[in-house]
């Protein structure tokens, strides 16, 4: 039992001292004035394709997987960067690269490394249509997994889509993609997965944002879905004029696949935000 322990926080602590080396370099940006008030960069954060640089670090933790109840934790490190493109078209870079500590999850074992990023570019409007904010483009897959039960060892591609709109304190709309493999490890099984993110926020004037969503995947080769269902707050703040947004969350699993996570799980979540132009 020492032992595990003795693993268990190997693992986390370097796990957080990455995290902390991340995070050191995203505070490292110069800082800037900002012209907005902070409801409004909440309301910002809260759309998925603004124009506004942010460094999310997402923090989740689930149980229950496989016949040992193993569990996962992960840092999502989602960097957020607009390009503006001309006159009336931005470019928003949305990358989401893992990474993952994991318990009995793949066999009586343990893993820990990076997990597979996935890259979405968008092309969206700088001013909204009829009051609906959106954005379209490709997704890609690449195998950044450091470990093969961390990654699907596969090079994928597809569409993407985000569609919002933004009503006083309220922000909803959905995020949607497609990904399928065309190349990689010939011996794994073939990415054909939908990914559908419909959302709801709700914005203060104290810039505190209640979120509600899902991240509902659908893997059409196993023929299992997967649907999380997160709640939650965020709280903007400003620390020595470098804003900051932080909250946390509980998800429930009201679908898991087979040996999939099950019951309830955890999020955390910290967000630096970095003034454009």
């Amino acid at each position: 039992m020492a032992t595990e322990l003795d693993k268990i926080e190997r693992k986390g602590g370097k796990m957080m001292r990455q995290f902390t080396a991340a995070a050191l370099v995203a505070m490292s940006f110069p800082q800037a004035t900002w012209a907005q008030s902070d409801q409004d960069l909440a309301k910002q954060l809260a759309n998925p394709i603004a124009s506004l640089i942010s460094v999310p670090f997402q923090f989740n933790y689930d149980h229950g997987y496989g016949q040992d109840d193993g569990n996962r934790t992960y840092v999502n490190i989602q960097p957020v960067i607009p390009v503006s493109l001309s006159k009336g078209w931005n470019l928003i870079s949305r990358t989401i690269l893992p990474v993952v500590w994991q318990d009995d999850v793949a066999g009586d074992s343990d893993q820990f490394g990076l997990g597979d990023a996935v890259q979405s570019l968008f092309f969206s409007p700088k001013v909204p249509t009829n009051g609906i904010i959106w954005g379209v483009g490709p997704v890609f897959l690449l195998p950044t997994g450091t470990d093969g039960a961390l990654g699907s060892e596969k090079w994928g591609v597809g569409p993407t889509g985000v569609a919002l709109r933004q009503s006083g304190p309220w922000t909803y709309g959905a995020l949607a993609n497609h990904l399928w493999s065309f190349a990689g490890e010939g011996g794994r099984s073939e990415v054909n997965a939908t990914f559908l993110q419909p959302f709801l926020n709700y914005t203060t004037a104290n810039a505190t944002t209640f979120f509600l969503n899902t991240e509902t995947t659908y893997d059409w080769k196993a023929d299992e879905a997967a649907v999380p269902i997160n709640l939650g707050v965020n709280q903007l703040v400003d620390l020595s004029g470098q804003k900051i947004q932080v909250g946390t969350g509980l998800r429930y699993w009201a679908v898991s696949p087979d040996d999939g996570p099950e019951g309830f799980g955890a999020r955390i979540n910290l967000t630096f935000l970095f003034p454009t132009g």
